[in-house]
């Protein structure tokens, strides 16, 4: 059962060391109730502060969830520093900024229109359809700046992926939501097919569905990444397959000597994934519809500046 925590943050945007297209991470929870069997995000939670700044212990990610009732304003105190440069900001990197919580607190609304108000860019990534709540600011948005969303989608067999994520709206109603926003905003859309897991969602049947399903919502692209299993992560996950799918646990351990999948089988397994894929027009370069996207509203911009004293309409 869920304990749920309000606390405060110094800052909204925390910047990423990674090699990504967006430089600021901005997650609104700490803790998540999907509880995803390979979430990589559970060491977040060994060292936490609340709002007395005292240091605190927990390693319960999925049952203490912490909500940063200040996170909006702070995000509006940072994007209106003259020193910010509108950088492409990734939403729910780490936890999903609609899980069921959001329902009551609405947090996203109102990043949203600190977003719109400033005209920044964004690239939120979730697993729920509770984003289509925020279908009018996502629109509003999508007309004045970048604006990336991306649905996360492991399996379609409902056996599996109520395993695999079982708190997590279905993989068909991700799709549905995808194809929606697609359909209804400027926004550009993306699945992540991802973590592809051995044994479990790796077969042809599997990859060709989502693929399906991927054109059928007519995304702008799609990320594809194997299963990594790293710290705490690792020992979650195998003890999760010992329980739930013990017939492939001794194989998957052969697979994870480290925290990567075996060399060799990650080659055949995108050889795999590479001749399924070319039945399909899916685009895997997502940097281009960022570039195609950013060019748009630039051109919007200069557009609106050589028009700035035309009195003639």
């Amino acid at each position: 059962m869920e304990e749920y925590k309000e606390i405060s943050c110094k800052s909204a945007c925390i910047k990423t060391k990674r090699k990504m297209p967006y430089k600021w991470d901005l997650n609104i929870y700490r803790g998540c109730g999907h509880r995803c069997k390979y979430c990589y995000a559970l060491y977040s939670h060994k060292y936490l502060k609340n709002n007395y700044n005292e240091r605190e212990t927990s390693d319960k990610f999925f049952d203490n969830i912490y909500i940063k009732t200040n996170i909006a304003e702070e995000l509006d105190k940072q994007l209106s520093k003259p020193s910010w440069k509108k950088d492409i900001i990734a939403i729910g990197t780490v936890t999903d900024s609609y899980q069921a919580i959001e329902k009551e607190y609405e947090l996203m609304r109102e990043i949203l229109k600190v977003l719109i108000k400033h005209k920044n860019p964004a690239i939120i990534s979730t697993k729920s359809n509770l984003i289509l709540r925020d279908m009018d600011l996502i629109n509003e948005l999508s007309q004045v700046t970048y604006i990336n969303i991306a649905g996360t989608v492991t399996s379609m067999d409902k056996e599996i992926y109520s395993s695999l994520e079982p708190n997590a709206p279905s993989s068909n109603d991700r799709i549905a939501m995808l194809k929606k926003i697609r359909k209804e905003t400027n926004a550009s859309t993306g699945l992540h097919f991802m973590p592809i897991v051995p044994y479990l969602t790796d077969s042809n049947e599997n990859i060709d569905a989502i693929f399906k399903n991927m054109e059928l919502a007519n995304v702008h692209y799609t990320i594809l990444g194997p299963l990594n299993l790293y710290g705490q992560t690792r020992r979650f996950f195998f003890d999760f397959l010992k329980e739930d799918f013990p017939h492939i646990h001794k194989d998957m351990i052969s697979l994870y000597k480290t925290g990567r999948l075996d060399k060799q089988y990650k080659r055949e397994l995108f050889k795999k994934i590479n001749k399924i894929k070319g039945k399909y027009n899916i685009s895997t370069n997502y940097m281009r519809i960022i570039r195609e996207k950013s060019k748009e509203f630039i051109k919007k911009e200069e557009f609106k500046q050589s028009n700035l004293f035309d009195f003639s309409k």
